[in-house]
């Protein structure tokens, strides 16, 4: 998935031929402003994908000699790419692994989301879901391939998945069920299968202009607690808001909440590169919630 930029024209080969001479410099006006120039890249994780190009949007109208170029393949293939030095920023939804560390990646947390189960809406599994919320225990035997349902995960390396598995007390090779490549294919395949199950960041499972369910998809809550019964403290996913407002008051267990973040490969030298990550950090921030994320 790619999005274009202003001032970025997007080609079967543009990602690879733009990390090549990725560049960027900073100069001063005649009034003394500070004026960048030169483009840089982003890959990676689905999660991040649609606050990132607010991002890139805004920082290129505050920034116009600024291009950035987008493209979101899931957190694995970011941390690939930046690591090979094809790109300049990761976009990573998972805590980074001791080995990518050690090869140099440097996480920057930029925002805050959750993964949630998500079920077709018609599912006859979900009306009793909804009174006894799902357990850990629950979770753990349908991705374990312990159910009737049709059960689905991500075929590609991602956030998603690992925090998912981090929730059941697993690493996302040992999720059973069908793989769905990507965040926009899980959802997909879920509106077509009434017996279908599965979990997707939030960002895709709620719409992004009502922050309800998106159609066709049910959000399954989780039993915290784990007494069998859903609480009414445990009842905040009837819009992005709420659920929202649950991360970041800590009421939704964490995984499968997490942390999202923007990655180098060592501590970045391109000035626009290290301009945008404090714009990022800073003003940009107040993007977050309207985006459907938990500012950090």
């Amino acid at each position: 998935m790619k999005k274009k930029i202003i001032g970025i024209i997007v080609v079967g080969t543009s990602l690879l031929l733009a990390s090549c001479g990725s560049k960027g410099e900073v100069k001063r006006s005649a009034d003394g402003k500070q004026v960048l120039s030169g483009y840089i890249t982003l890959s990676g994780a689905f999660a991040l994908y649609p606050l990132a190009i607010q991002w890139a949007d805004e920082f290129h109208r505050l920034h116009p000699d600024v291009d950035i170029d987008i493209s979101a393949g899931g957190a694995g293939k970011g941390i690939t790419d930046v690591l090979a030095d094809q790109v300049d920023i990761a976009m990573v939804s998972r805590e980074l692994k001791p080995q990518e560390k050690e090869q140099g990646a440097l996480a920057y947390a930029v925002a805050k989301d959750a993964v949630v189960a998500t079920i077709n809406v018609n599912n006859p599994a979900y009306k009793e879901l909804l009174k006894t919320g799902l357990s850990q225990k629950q979770a753990t035997a349908i991705w374990e391939g312990k159910t009737k349902m049709n059960v689905y995960t991500r075929s590609d390396a991602c956030g998603a998945a690992e925090t998912w598995a981090a929730f059941l007390g697993k690493k996302q090779e040992d999720l059973k069920g069908t793989g769905v490549f990507g965040d926009p294919g899980v959802a997909e395949t879920l509106q077509k299968d009434v017996n279908g199950i599965g979990f997707n960041n939030i960002g895709y499972a709620y719409n992004d202009k009502t922050h309800k369910p998106t159609k066709g998809i049910a959000i399954v809550p989780i039993d915290v607690n784990g007494n069998g019964k859903l609480d009414a403290e445990e009842k905040f996913y009837d819009n992005l808001d709420e659920l929202m407002d649950a991360i970041a008051k800590g009421k939704y267990p964490a995984p499968p909440a997490r942390n999202l973040y923007l990655v180098t490969a060592g501590k970045p030298k391109n000035p626009v590169v290290v301009e945008f990550l404090k714009y990022v950090r800073t003003k940009g921030q107040r993007l977050n919630g309207p985006a459907g994320f938990v500012h950090i």
